[in-house]
């Protein structure tokens, strides 16, 4: 080796390891509790994995990742064929609410391995000005129907907000009274909560709490070993938890009435 090739060798610098590769947005290993009071006490908590994502910014994963995390338009509100961002600016604009050129955040279970099942999505849609405008919350039921709830930004802060209830949910409550919902936009932790009102009681309430975790390579991974297909135990969990209502004589409500699976959309 010539000594011109030695001190070129020794003027490089230093490989620098990189870190773990970072994607926008954030994954909560979430906890997700109901509460039953009547006519029957029960109490359900199940875990699964939420992602925080901006719509304009969906993570890029490599290919050997993407089975385990895919956002689809086929899996919420609007047409299959366009992005989840034209869906939410189209059905805004119906709706006399412009954010079109503004930040949307969506919160949900990402498909996994050709499955998903979102109990609730949450959608925060900010103008363009940076304020808050709205909050979609969107609702799926097990039958495979759908329905968006249209809330003001008061649903992201301290008290809330109250909306009448419009989607047939749970075979065993109707259509009947109302949601006190508190969804905040999740920071370093998530805390939301859905309150069913009827005749001054509060017969069911539910709660989704977890702790942000950055999207990297090794986040994803870790999810999958720590909750293998996530949605499918989703499904699995709230039907088995009907069955087991049912064996202790909770009464199953008709659905009529109820919106079709694209009502609200």
């Amino acid at each position: 080796m010539t000594v011109a090739a030695i001190k070129t060798r020794a003027a490089r610098p230093a490989r620098r390891r990189s870190g773990p590769r970072q994607y926008p947005g954030a994954l909560y290993r979430t906890e997700i509790r109901h509460v039953r009071s009547t006519p029957l006490t029960n109490e359900f908590i199940y875990r699964s994995c939420w992602w925080l994502v901006d719509l304009d910014r969906l993570p890029a994963l490599p290919w050997w990742l993407r089975p385990f995390a895919r956002f689809s338009s086929a899996d919420h509100f609007g047409d299959p064929a366009r992005t989840l961002r034209d869906n939410v600016d189209s059905f805004l604009l119906e709706r006399g609410i412009d954010v079109r050129g503004g930040q949307v955040w969506m919160l949900a279970n990402a498909r996994v391995l050709g499955v998903n099942f979102n109990p609730l999505s949450v959608f925060w849609c900010y103008g363009r000005d940076g304020e808050l405008r709205c909050v979609i919350a969107e609702v799926h039921n097990t039958y495979g129907g759908r329905h968006c709830y249209v809330l003001g930004p008061e649903a992201a802060g301290p008290s809330g907000t109250v909306a009448p209830k419009e989607f047939y949910v749970s075979p065993f409550n109707d259509v009947s009274g109302q949601y006190r919902l508190r969804l905040p936009f999740p920071d370093r932790e998530l805390s939301a909560h859905i309150v069913l009102l009827r005749s001054g009681e509060m017969p069911f309430v539910a709660s989704v709490s977890g702790t942000r975790e950055d999207i990297t390579h090794r986040s994803v991974l870790r999810v999958q070993r720590e909750l293998p297909v996530a949605p499918l135990r989703v499904i699995l969990q709230i039907r088995w938890q009907g069955i087991r209502l049912w064996a202790r004589g909770l009464q199953i409500q008709p659905r009529n009435g109820t919106p079709s699976p694209q009502e609200g959309v």
